[in-house]
């Protein structure tokens, strides 16, 4: 993906001296792991109380070593 984004040049000049980097490719890359990694955690919690959960399925007696 060689796409050039269109990027708000303020907004790319204040994260770069918010964030220390150099370069706006560091800035932003910096910034779409941040991103990630802050809306990760919260689609997973969405799923929660949306999965069917097998009524006969025995975690006991699947960890035991028989």
């Amino acid at each position: 993906m060689n796409e050039n984004p269109c990027v708000d040049r303020h907004l790319l000049e204040r994260a770069m001296e918010v964030s220390g980097e150099l370069n706006a490719s560091d800035v932003l890359t910096k910034a779409l792991e941040e991103f990630i990694a802050r809306r990760a955690p919260k689609r997973i919690l969405e799923l929660m109380g949306t999965l069917e959960w097998d009524k006969t399925y025995d975690h006991k007696r699947e960890r035991s070593r028989n």
